[in-house]
């Protein structure tokens, strides 16, 4: 597909020079919107797929604003699905499938080099370039750009973290130091929130603090190659140390949540970002405050924590149709345009990236984006980071929590990097191997639970002992890149448990169409047990089927009739790898009679009669 799609790309490129040197007497690139194109000579209808954050409101913005593009160029006609996705979804579906995808769509930083490597972005022209880079900060720019050449236009330059606080607990002579502010928290009673145990992205701030870094490196087909990742080392043990200062804290919470500073034990400090400002200041009232993260001190020096920063992001999906590419490349610079940016900004509160819009009033003054700003000078700008990393950098924190000594904190350490080290050991069958993982057993998404495939191409887990409420997601390779949720889709919600009880978890995923579908049952041919024996009159054929009690025995689905001397044994998967009768011997029916068939929890059959 990647090669097919690089072709059409090629060919449009060649036709909408022709287009262009008609329009305006010159030759021209198709993306070259900077160079003054003729938008006379691109009037038509045109249909086109949008996706656009799902955040309330921007669908609807968003066809306001392109409403008025066409307003300003009334030869053209654009007839426009819009439907609102997440940055990490629209860049999954589209890597996914390019031909399947939208023409123009958002997304975040850190998917670029995947896109653009699956052929899914129309690179910008020259001039085109030369305009987005004039109008936007440096960093955003970057963040649009691989190697020399600038594939999507900037949208935002706010996608980092800093704290939120209330200056009514929070002093400001205590705004640099961690430890005052832990003291101030637990002097009033109230939590300090950030997500340490909960999320990578925002406990990687200690090890940013000490000068640790985690840069992934990328082969030409996409695929991850190394990483220089130096968390496993003196700094690391520092950074830990710092963050056992908060996390050993009675006032600790692991939350980015704007309404901590409403909860029943409310916050003093939360650590989010912009789209958390409206909470809070909902929360706070006069109270309101926010400034970029403090410092914390080890061994009598001191350490600015850091935070990861990017960007959200527009582009253009390759077309064969020379005039939509161009349009679209046209449609594309007017919606992140100094206009487009300040109406998303009053209407979300996103931060521009566009110079012109950084200096409007409202958004100098808007606290948020202000301590956003004061922490840039701390940030690292987010890139490709493997999907497992989320997961595999949680438990550090975890393990730091209740660790006591320097020694087991190395431990932490190490452990997280032997498990980076196995990404790269993993078989093509480990990369294709489907797990479930979600917050049952108690483990809070930390660990994987492996599934087997069937001969039919299903999926099973083992047992699983669910309580209602408990949420989970199927996913391939142990890494986020490729997941699936209760709508099937990738990237969907969670799927949430409704009762208690154990089960198995099946999947059936289709390749083709990039759906799946996850199901609760209480049978299983992977893992279940069957009766098999001289029942029925079938000479050990058939195997009857059993179903999983809520008290982890198994109970055949319907009773059968049984004769004195009949003999039977359970076994698992349908094979006799693992069996059970009595003493390792067959079960003997002594009496007939119908009987359901128990496989008691601890592996003993009993009759029960019906």
């Amino acid at each position: 597909m990647k090669k097919r799609i690089t072709r059409l790309f090629a060919f449009a490129m060649a036709l909408v020079m022709v287009v262009a040197l008609a329009a305006c007497g010159k030759k021209k690139d198709e993306t070259d919107n900077g160079g003054k194109t003729d938008l006379n000579a691109l009037a038509g209808d045109y249909n086109i797929v949008v996706w656009v954050s799902e955040s309330a409101g921007v669908t609807d913005l968003t066809d306001t604003q392109i409403k008025r593009f066409c307003e300003e160029n009334p030869g053209i006609k654009i007839n426009a699905r819009i439907e609102g996705i997440t940055e990490a979804e629209s860049a999954s579906q589209m890597i996914t499938s390019v031909e399947d995808g939208a023409d123009l769509y958002c997304f975040a930083q850190d998917q670029l080099v995947r896109l653009v490597q699956a052929g899914a972005l129309a690179k910008l022209g020259e001039a085109t370039q030369k305009t987005v880079t004039e109008l936007n900060d440096k960093t955003s720019v970057q963040a649009a750009t691989v190697g020399d050449v600038m594939y999507c236009y900037p949208l935002t330059s706010d996608n980092g973290y800093y704290m939120y606080y209330d200056k009514s607990v929070i002093p400001a002579e205590h705004l640099d130091s961690l430890e005052d502010i832990i003291a101030d928290c637990e002097k009033a009673g109230k939590m300090f929130s950030m997500e340490l145990t909960t999320s990578a992205w925002y406990n990687a701030a200690f090890f940013f603090a000490t000068g640790c870094v985690s840069e992934w490196q990328i082969g030409s087909d996409g695929q991850f190659t190394g990483v220089n990742d130096t968390f496993n080392s003196d700094n690391g043990v520092i950074a830990l140390k710092g963050m056992q200062k908060l996390l050993k804290s009675p006032s600790f919470n692991s939350s980015s949540a704007g309404a901590d500073f409403a909860a029943a034990v409310p916050s003093a400090v939360v650590v989010s970002g912009t789209w958390a400002s409206s909470a809070v200041k909902e929360a706070l009232g006069e109270n309101y405050a926010a400034t970029d993260l403090p410092s914390f001190t080890v061994d009598g020096k001191s350490y600015h924590l850091g935070s990861f920063s990017g960007c959200k992001l527009i582009g253009v999906k390759p077309q064969t149709d020379a005039k939509k590419a161009a349009v679209l490349q046209q449609l594309a610079l007017y919606l992140s345009n100094e206009k487009c940016q300040l109406e998303r900004f009053d209407l979300v509160g996103w931060g521009p990236s566009n110079l012109g819009a950084q200096k409007n009033d409202a958004v100098q003054s808007d606290i948020a984006l202000a301590a956003l700003a004061k922490q840039a000078e701390y940030a690292i700008p987010q890139g490709q980071i493997h999907g497992s990393w989320w997961d595999i950098a949680k438990v550090y924190a975890v393990s730091a929590q209740t660790a006591n000594t320097d020694a087991e904190l190395k431990d932490a350490l190490q452990t997280y990097q032997d498990t980076i080290n196995g990404l790269f050991a993993m078989s093509v069958d480990e990369k294709e191997a489907w797990s479930v993982i979600g917050s049952m057993n108690g483990d809070g998404w930390a660990n994987d639970i492996p599934m087997v495939c069937d001969s039919q191409g299903v999926w099973h887990s083992d047992v699983i002992n669910f309580k209602a409420g408990d949420e989970f997601k199927a996913r391939q390779g142990k890494s986020w890149d490729v997941n699936i949720g209760s709508d099937g889709a990738l990237n969907g919600p969670n799927f949430t448990i409704t009762e208690d009880g154990p089960g198995f978890v099946k999947f059936t995923f289709d390749k083709a169409s990039t759906t799946g579908t996850l199901t609760i049952e209480k049978t299983s041919d992977i893992y279940g047990f069957t009766i098999i024996g001289s029942i029925n009159g079938d000479g050990w054929s058939i195997d009857l089927p059993m179903e999983i009690q809520a008290d982890g025995s198994w109970l055949t689905t319907e009773a059968y009739n049984l004769n004195a001397g009949d003999e039977f044994k359970a076994r698992q998967g349908k094979n006799w790898d693992v069996n059970y009768g009595v003493n390792g011997e067959n079960y003997k029916v002594e009496t007939a009679g119908t009987y359901f068939i128990k496989l008691t929890a601890d592996k003993t059959i009993e009759l029960i009669a019906k």
